[in-house]
């Protein structure tokens, strides 16, 4: 699928991208309900499985041999300093939902950004079992299927609805609980970041954790609809620092960041609880 974006000075990057999380999606869904190989890692036990593995060399055989100048940051790629030394970098989860995808559960995607100065300037999700794919550059409009997103309605609903563990909602004040309608628990963040962007949700509270890969392509195709991911003072999100891991964060469209923040979920801290 091209992006359709030709004067956008990110769009060949946007299609290289897109092409490849096309091609690790199809393998990916090769293992998908085929009871793939699974173990976990000894850092905090989250399952990786073969499935991952295989997308993961797709994704940086291609995009790596195309420009071989841009870094590397991904969760299935043992990290490299030299990353830092890089403007410009691909910021790869070869599968965002890993515990949905060995479970059977069709939420899970491919997801790969370009990240320019600390920022995410291109981004595609691809969710094969879905039949879906998200795109988006810095000043390109964000697709779904080739399609514009607009992005969620702006306002008039008495509660929002907003993806959160229900250990969070019980730790907030009481403004903050009667604004929110529980979403249950989306596996992939990716995914769940998307969902705002294309308006099934409003918002979403992230615990603290999540990384770099989890989060940039989602966050520039978020963005693109009007929305936004930030940390709870507010702030947009960087890129490629040495650490890759985010404290807890906030997405969702400016009128439900707006109304949370009223509510007093801005105040809130992190419970140090892993996952996302």
């Amino acid at each position: 699928m091209s992006s359709g974006l030709g004067g956008d000075p990110w769009s060949n990057d946007l299609d290289l991208i897109t092409s490849a999380a096309q091609a690790a999606g199809v393998a990916a869904l090769g293992f998908f309900g085929a009871n793939p190989k699974v173990r976990f890692k000894t850092e905090d036990r989250s399952p990786v499985s073969e499935a991952d593995y295989a997308a993961n060399d797709i994704l940086k055989d291609r995009l790596l041999a195309a420009r071989p100048n841009y870094g590397w940051l991904s969760e299935e790629t043992d990290d490299d300093p030299a990353r830092l030394r890089c403007e410009t970098l691909f910021v790869v989860d070869p599968i965002d939902g890993t515990r949905a995808f060995i479970a059977g559960r069709d939420v899970w995607c491919v997801s790969v950004a370009v990240v320019h100065r600390g920022r995410p300037v291109a981004g595609v999700l691809v969710a094969p079992a879905l039949k879906q794919i998200y795109q988006a550059t810095l000043s390109g409009p964000a697709l779904l299927n080739g399609a514009r997103l607009e992005g969620a309605a702006a306002s008039g609903k008495a509660q929002l609805d907003v993806a959160l563990g229900e250990d969070l909602l019980k730790k907030m004040a009481l403004p903050a609980r009667t604004l929110i309608h529980r979403v249950s628990h989306v596996p992939s963040l990716a995914y769940r970041l998307a969902m705002i962007a294309d308006g099934r949700i409003d918002a979403t509270v992230v615990k603290k954790n999540a990384h770099d890969w989890d989060l940039a392509a989602a966050d520039l195709i978020l963005a693109r609809t009007g929305g936004a991911l930030v940390d709870m003072s507010s702030a947009p999100l960087i890129y490629n620092r040495q650490s890759v891991m985010h404290g807890m964060l906030m997405a969702g469209s400016k009128h439900a960041l707006a109304a949370l923040a009223d509510a007093g979920l801005g105040d809130m801290e992190g419970d140090g609880t892993l996952g996302h």
